[in-house]
């Protein structure tokens, strides 16, 4: 269990690292289409540093999941879903957005868990 729950936490550390650190506009730009190199070197990155944590296989799960979920489908189909589609007009927040966002990161640390859980167990 110790080696899974550390394995969590770098992977976590390491998807941090390249979604904010590393990512320019260029991926921000363009990561939704999976047709735009910027997905598949935004995804490589996130594939290269995971392989700093996990074994090739299941960081290239992940890595590939990453692109998938970049494409913003998945993310899109979870605000329909749990009915959180429309901004606060009264807020000065970007409601929208925080909540895409925040639904973005969910979507990738549960997957990456979800590799470290299937491969290792806890």
């Amino acid at each position: 269990m110790d080696a899974a729950v550390s394995l969590l936490v770098w992977g976590a550390i390491v998807h941090l690292v390249a979604d904010w650190l590393l990512q320019n506009e260029w991926m921000v730009r363009h990561k939704q289409n999976l047709r735009h190199p910027a997905a598949w070197v935004h995804g490589a990155i996130h594939t290269l540093l995971l392989w700093l944590v996990l074994p090739g296989l299941p960081a290239l799960v992940v890595g590939i999941s990453h692109v998938l979920i970049d494409t913003r489908k998945p993310i899109f189909w979870w605000k329909r879903l749990a009915g959180k589609t429309a901004a606060d007009p009264q807020s000065l927040l970007p409601q929208t957005i925080i909540v895409e966002i925040a639904v973005d990161q969910v979507l990738h640390i549960t997957t990456l868990a979800l590799v470290v859980w299937l491969v290792y167990g806890w």
